[in-house]
């Protein structure tokens, strides 16, 4: 009867040995995969529909950029934590400066899809936005 009871007690403290593990392993991959996948910069590509050049920008994070008429600003970006289909998306904020409204209101003032820019579109008669990377 006592060897019975040390058998059952050597089984209840592997399995709670195991349990812990399993859920220390759990909790701190998706913590790591969080810290990697946002970015500092954004990459942006600019058509100008009139002249029919692009431009790449790059963009820090927080900070305003101008580029001719427009004041674009990124206040987020993330890349995916899925390899087979990765998606680059970015919150971007984007101003008209030849509207000289008082209002200063956005533009454009939302999240963005490489993969699928259509999603959320920026409607501009002179310019089109595409994010091509966030690092």
């Amino acid at each position: 009867m006592i060897l019975l009871k040390k058998n059952i007690q050597s089984g209840k403290v592997s399995f709670l040995f195991i349990l812990i593990y399993f859920f220390l392993t759990s909790i701190s991959s998706p913590l790591v995969a969080n810290e990697n996948s946002e970015g500092k910069f954004v990459e942006i590509k600019i058509l100008d529909k009139v002249s029919s050049k692009t431009d790449l920008l790059k963009l820090k994070i927080g900070e305003e950029l101008r580029f001719k008429s427009l004041l674009i600003k990124s206040l987020k970006c993330k890349n995916s934590e899925f390899d087979d289909n990765p998606e680059i998306t970015s919150y971007i904020q984007v101003k008209d400066t030849i509207n000289n409204d008082n209002n200063e209101v956005f533009i454009f003032n939302g999240w963005t899809f490489s993969s699928s820019p259509a999603v959320n579109p920026f409607d501009h008669p002179v310019y089109d936005i595409w994010l091509t990377r966030c690092y």
